[in-house]
């Protein structure tokens, strides 16, 4: 299959690729956006950011901030692969290793194989990659935001970073009480569980007006300490704040793409530095 189109973007400074019909056993087909760094070689192994939600990348402005930020060499040249998400997106985007309290994220580890087995060798294909971890991350926000880090908590060996927007890291497996509620969170739960812990960078963004939700009325909202308290429970597991561990506050920042447009050139600086 060749690309059925080519759209030149930036007065034909980078390209946009799609290539359509990607699918896998249990997960529908769908087609993918690949943007190409403006000076793309294709004798040059480059590095690779998958986006979730890939559909939302026009309101994140992701092609022209990785124009900017590529022509100002503030980040390394890197293909990005927008995957759209599809109607069974709660399901897809849920944890691999358990279901929630209403049963949601059945197809979670059926939509992580996709993107193993299905994704990445197509794009690969045609696209010049790295198959290193190091530079090979995954990113997204809210229920995306859980689902790569999940993605790359399971498979450090593929993805070495992960950047979470306002994730859903309230995701949990007991909404009878606040206590349950507090303790069944499963990311949180993931992290305490898994030992050794994998080597992995992960980049946190969470607005102070993401919701206005506080389940256990101590004065921050539940975005927020959600995040804090899973950076917590990485920092027990010995992963360094500000090597291994970012977080960003943005101050009045709500749960909307304009805001995580905001906050991707400060992930993309941190997950792909110029080599």
């Amino acid at each position: 299959m060749i690309f059925q189109k080519i759209k030149r973007l930036f007065g034909g400074v980078a390209e946009e690729v799609e290539i359509p019909g990607v699918g896998a056993p249990g997960i529908a087909p769908r087609t993918l956006t690949v943007f190409l760094p403006s000076h793309y070689e294709a004798k040059h192994e480059h590095a690779l950011l998958i986006a979730l939600d890939g559909q939302t990348m026009p309101g994140w402005r992701l092609g022209e901030t990785l124009h900017r930020l590529g022509k100002a060499k503030q980040i390394a040249p890197t293909v990005v692969v927008a995957v759209p998400a599809s109607r069974h997106r709660m399901d897809e985007y849920g944890m691999a290793g358990a279901l929630d309290y209403r049963q949601r994220g059945e197809k979670a580890a059926a939509f992580q194989r996709y993107l193993l087995e299905a994704v990445l060798p197509r794009v690969r294909e045609r696209v010049a990659l790295t198959r290193d971890p190091a530079r090979t991350g995954i990113f997204g926000a809210s229920m995306g935001g859980l689902a790569a880090f999940d993605a790359a908590w399971r498979h450090a060996d593929v993805f070495g970073f992960a950047g979470v927007f306002s994730g859903s890291l309230w995701w949990r497996g007991d909404n009878s009480s606040v206590a349950a509620q507090q303790s069944s969170r499963l990311a949180h739960r993931l992290v305490r569980a898994t030992t050794p812990p994998p080597k992995l960078r992960l980049w946190f963004e969470a607005g102070t007006k993401d919701e206005t939700e506080d389940r256990d009325g101590n004065g921050v909202i539940d975005a927020i300490q959600d995040t804090t308290e899973l950076i917590d429970e990485l920092v027990a597991k010995k992963f360094r704040r500000g090597t291994d561990v970012a977080y960003v506050e943005v101050p009045g920042g709500e749960h909307n793409d304009a805001t995580w447009a905001r906050a991707l050139p400060d992930f993309l600086r941190w997950a792909l530095p110029p080599r």
